[in-house]
């Protein structure tokens, strides 16, 4: 399942994404990204410890596994970011004193790594017939160091650019979710890839219906 997403003024690399990999999971999903690629694995609701139980809402833990050794700053960093998406999409109020746990693991990161987090945990949810508000997605925008906007740069770019920034986009109104950004850039400039990110994401929410009608006239 392959598509290349581009368009006059937004170019994404390839795309690739399958649900259903793994039996134990309640829903699974493996997301690419050019040469990035991320597996996300969905388990509950689950009875959840006593001591994380939220009376009126799911627990909802995040686990980022990184592709060599153990999970860092880095990782907890984007594993508050996601769940702070999730949460903000998932209907948790329907599922009260129980645990949801979303396990996401590298097997490749050649940039945009927060971005296909997202859009990897997105697909799984959906895989796991969780309820949710809204769909969304990740996009990556790269501010190179004569001004020009790059989305979906790869781990070469990250490095060469002076800014850089994750937004989470929803998929009714196209807002602002979730932002993570680093380096320097100006008012203006910020306003800028929030509008790139935003027609990125139609690219990307065509690709999650796509994706979800090859699967489904399969089976049916």
């Amino acid at each position: 399942m392959m598509e290349v997403c581009s368009s006059s003024n937004v170019t994404l690399r390839e795309f690739g994404c399958e649900q259903s990999l793994l039996s134990r999971p309640d829903g699974s999903a493996s997301f690419i990204q050019g040469d990035t690629s991320v597996m996300a694995g969905v388990y509950g609701p689950a009875e959840v410890k006593v001591s994380k139980e939220i009376y009126d809402r799911a627990t909802l833990e995040v686990l980022i596994q990184p592709k060599v050794g153990l999970p860092s700053v880095r990782e907890r960093s984007q594993e508050q970011c996601v769940r702070e998406t999730c949460e903000a999409s998932l209907l948790l109020s329907l599922h009260p004193r129980s645990s949801l746990t979303l396990i996401l693991q590298v097997l490749q990161d050649d940039g945009s790594l927060l971005s296909c987090f997202l859009n990897a945990a997105c697909m799984a949810l959906m895989d796991a017939g969780l309820p949710m508000s809204c769909l969304f997605c990740g996009v990556t925008c790269a501010i190179d160091t004569d001004g020009q906007i790059i989305t979906d740069p790869t781990a070469a770019q990250e490095k060469e650019s002076r800014a850089l920034m994750t937004f989470a986009i929803d998929s009714k109104e196209r807002r602002v979710m979730m932002s993570s950004t680093k380096g320097s850039f100006s008012v203006h400039e910020l306003q800028q890839c929030i509008a790139v990110s935003q027609k990125a994401s139609e690219k990307i929410f065509q690709f999650y219906r796509d994706s979800v009608r090859r699967r489904y006239s399969k089976t049916l």
